[in-house]
């Protein structure tokens, strides 16, 4: 007993040097002392391993991607507050867009140019010309509806309304003043009227002074059907195809409603109006600027749980 008291004592000397925050584990035979430091040490008499000091590492993460969460949001009210301002100037352009040519429909009429370039210029311009119709080489576009501001303003309230449908009769026009053939849009006429011999009152056949405004060439949107020339159904307007049928200049104007006659098709079918609806886009985009960036205030300022 003696013999083993003297090897054990270096043991129970080290032990006792081991400070009390420390804690004895046992790994693989070998004794495992940690630290509330988080440092271990080992060897053969006092194994002490390295602990992974995790709670500050994560912590550290953790914070890293509430920063780039929190700031990451707040893209989403930016952006949307940029597209609702990109919508305003969008609206005045249109606006002014729109007000340009309601004022070129109701200018003072000059005479026809003939030259391509001008006429691409003044699309919507009111124009004036004399000559005399060749009815019989008609062309029909349609279905269409008549344009008659007067029952779209008592309409405008309704959900739904029953326009009678029908179609644009296009006339090739001799101008005797500038000796060319050009195509006019007479007007709207009736389905049922849409036969030349249903309504002969209606078909001038003196010279005449005639005013209209000068319209461009389309090209097919989509779903519209193409024009079908063997038929002489018409979609939309294609000028150099109708040119080519009737012999005349891909020049193109709509009468205005002065022309029209008794028993003839109604004149005045230029429609203006054009496609305005940035007023919602504006309403969406900054009522979603707002939504969000009420929200991440509540979440990231008040630190309020969404």
């Amino acid at each position: 007993m003696a013999v083993w008291s003297r090897l054990l004592l270096p043991l129970r000397r080290a032990s006792c040097q081991i400070p009390k925050c420390l804690v004895r584990r046992n790994f693989f035979g070998y004794p495992l002392i940690k630290a509330h430091s988080g440092l271990v040490q080992q060897n053969k008499e006092i194994c002490l391993r390295p602990c992974r000091r995790r709670s500050s590492t994560t912590a550290s993460a953790k914070s890293e991607e509430d920063v780039l969460f929190k700031w990451g949001l707040l893209l989403i009210p930016l952006t949307t507050f940029c597209l609702g301002t990109w919508q305003v100037q969008r609206r005045k352009w249109k606006l002014k867009l729109i007000a340009d040519l309601e004022s070129r429909v109701a200018s003072e009429p000059i005479p026809l140019p003939i030259d391509p370039m001008e006429l691409k210029e003044l699309e919507y311009r009111s124009v004036k010309v004399r000559g005399y119709f060749d009815h019989s080489q008609e062309l029909y576009v349609l279905p269409r509806s008549l344009v008659d501001p007067e029952r779209e303003a008592r309409e405008a309230g309704r959900l739904t309304s029953n326009p009678e449908s029908g179609a644009n009769v296009i006339t090739p026009f001799y101008c005797t003043d500038l000796g060319i053939t050009i195509l006019v849009n007479r007007g709207f006429v009736p389905k049922k009227k849409v036969k030349p011999e249903t309504r002969l009152k209606g078909q001038i056949r003196d010279e005449i002074d005639l005013v209209g405004v000068v319209r461009l060439s389309e090209t097919r949107k989509p779903f519209v059907p193409e024009n079908n020339i063997e038929k002489n159904r018409w979609h939309y307007r294609d000028l150099e195809a109708m040119a080519r049928l009737t012999g005349a200049e891909p020049i193109f104007i709509d009468a205005d409603f002065r022309s029209t006659v008794p028993g003839g098709p109604i004149g005045g079918q230029t429609r203006v109006t054009l496609r305005n609806e940035h007023m919602q886009y504006i309403i969406t985009w900054y009522g979603l600027c707002a939504a969000t960036s009420f929200m991440w205030y509540k979440k990231f300022i008040q630190k309020i749980p969404l």
